[in-house]
């Protein structure tokens, strides 16, 4: 069984035991995070499944690669080159409830 669950501005395709990296959410490693349900297998939601719920918990928060923002105007002697690290958190999904 999978979900479609949205965090972050983002969706995530998960199932039971996944362990996955979204921004940054508030809890300690070992709190439980819950998720609501955008599709339960072929179930699609509108806008979310009712009675379905992914739960998880946080294994650990840690900064991403760098990303960096490099931007030239040619001809002009310009240039700005910034750099960028996410904070993520893993979850492990540990359960996905059904209604």
């Amino acid at each position: 069984m999978f979900a479609v669950i949205r965090t972050g501005g983002k969706q995530y395709r998960v199932a039971k035991d996944d362990v996955i990296a979204v921004e940054k959410l508030d809890g300690e490693a070992g709190a439980k995070v819950s998720f609501d349900v955008l599709m339960l297998d072929a179930t699609i939601g509108s806008p979310l499944v009712k009675g379905a719920k992914v739960t998880g918990e946080i294994v650990k928060t840690a900064k991403g690669e760098k990303v960096i923002a490099f931007k030239k105007k040619r001809r002009k002697n310009t240039h700005r080159k910034r750099g960028h690290r996410q904070t993520l958190t893993t979850v492990k999904i540990t359960e996905i409830h059904a209604s």
